[in-house]
């Protein structure tokens, strides 16, 4: 008797156990489906997104730097413009910024922004280990309603929008960007400006 409830209960035991992992594996295959895929654009639609009046959310915005100092967006105007969202906490964003750094350096014709979605403090605290040439912002966790104003409905991060001269967005990238892809982007982005 006590043999047989012991290769029932191992019976269930396995039973329960393929369940599970059955389970599992379906929420994952579900939830990898509707998640977006890296370094795709993000489609925006200014018109469906945005009221006319204000065509450009981020050109309204102020954000303070490392020091505290107001930035206006506005100051940007007249160059390509090449806005990264991050965070110290986010892996992927601080693996791609030496290759946003590498870049800004080499493409003098393009301003390079960086927004975090994090404290002062902790930017202080990453720009300390990891040098960044370009201008570094601060949003805070108040920044993801600015994401999902430029096109980044669920506020994924690392977010990086492209705008031409005149502050028209005309490229994005949700997830961690690509150099050789940023770079053709930025490509074209250039070509699109002088014409």
């Amino acid at each position: 008797m006590i043999e047989g409830m012991n290769r029932r209960t191992v019976l269930f035991g396995v039973g329960g156990l393929l369940a599970m992992g059955l389970t599992g594996w379906l929420a994952l295959r579900e939830t990898s489906r509707k998640a977006p895929l890296a370094n795709r654009a993000v489609v925006v639609d200014p018109a469906a997104s945005r009221p006319a009046t204000h065509p450009q959310p981020l050109l309204e915005v102020t954000l303070p730097d490392l020091e505290g100092r107001e930035v206006a967006f506005k100051q940007f105007l007249g160059k390509p413009l090449v806005v990264n969202f991050w965070a110290t906490w986010c892996a992927p964003c601080v693996q791609e910024m030496p290759d946003l750094d590498l870049m800004a350096k080499s493409l003098p014709d393009v301003y390079f922004v960086g927004i975090g979605i994090d404290t002062a403090d902790n930017i202080r605290q990453f720009v300390d280990k990891v040098k960044v040439s370009y201008p570094l912002l601060v949003a805070g966790l108040g920044g993801v309603s600015l994401l999902r104003e430029l096109g980044n409905p669920t506020g994924g991060l690392p977010f990086t929008v492209m705008f031409d001269a005149d502050g028209n967005i005309m490229d994005t990238v949700l997830g961690q960007v690509q150099p050789e892809d940023l770079r053709a982007r930025i490509g074209a982005l250039l070509i699109k400006s002088k014409t």
